[in-house]
């Protein structure tokens, strides 16, 4: 389910997404094996470091993904290796199509790079490839019930994010008023998204599984990857 859609009916977007993972799992009952579903760390509390082991915030900017995370960790107490993958808003890579490509294509129209506020507020991150190798070991070896965060960078401020984009397309950079950002993004919930402090760690998950993010960061994919390259003409 990808972010910045139709929010209009969230019951009904919640239902759907607990009706697909009950459908997946039903099969999988009391046979041991593994069922990993994705959520986003997006559901987690804003304004401090939280881990897996905190509860998601029912009231947050993505509680319409807490019911699936809930339909796939029932599955546990019926023989099912179950397990949840949040995933950092952010996972870079090449040929991205998320949030980040998002932001550059707003500062190309606009002309400006803009953060919200002071921008210090912090988004984890991850690379595609560290992702994937977190779900390989997820399935193989994720104990039943476990909850694990797919984030390699705890929280990259939204400024130093701004800035990066700001330098390599030679634009000035920008702060904007929650109000103002909801005029400049693609709608009122890109700006909340793109204005939310949500940094989360994955300690646990590391020491868990084994699992050791080893490739470039979102800044170095900024610098170095394919976001910022001239856009085909």
């Amino acid at each position: 389910m990808a972010y910045g859609g139709d929010f209009s009916d969230l019951d009904d977007m919640m239902r759907r997404d607990r009706t697909a993972i009950q459908t997946l799992g039903q099969p999988l009952a009391h046979s041991g094996k593994p069922l990993v579903v994705t959520s986003g760390t997006l559901v987690m509390p804003a304004g401090r470091v939280t881990t897996e082991n905190d509860a998601p915030d029912t009231a947050g900017i993505a509680a319409f993904r807490i019911a699936g995370e809930r339909a796939c960790l029932d599955f546990a107490a019926r023989g099912v290796r179950a397990s949840v993958v949040r995933l950092a808003p952010t996972v870079h890579g090449p040929q991205d199509h998320g949030f980040i490509p998002m932001l550059i294509a707003t500062a190309r129209t606009t002309g400006v790079s803009a953060y919200v506020g002071d921008g210090s507020n912090r988004w984890p991150a991850v690379h595609r490839l560290d992702a994937a190798i977190l779900f390989r070991v997820a399935l193989e070896k994720a104990p039943a019930g476990s909850v694990l965060h797919g984030v390699a960078e705890s929280g990259v401020t939204m400024k130093s994010i701004a800035e990066t984009i700001a330098r390599r397309l030679d634009l000035p950079t920008v702060s904007l008023t929650p109000d103002e950002a909801a005029g400049h993004y693609v709608n009122p919930f890109m700006a909340m998204v793109y204005g939310f402090d949500a940094p989360v760690t994955s300690a646990y998950t590391q020491q868990l599984l084994g699992w050791a993010p080893t490739h470039p960061t979102l800044l170095e994919d900024l610098e170095h990857g394919d976001y910022l390259t001239a856009p085909a003409s």
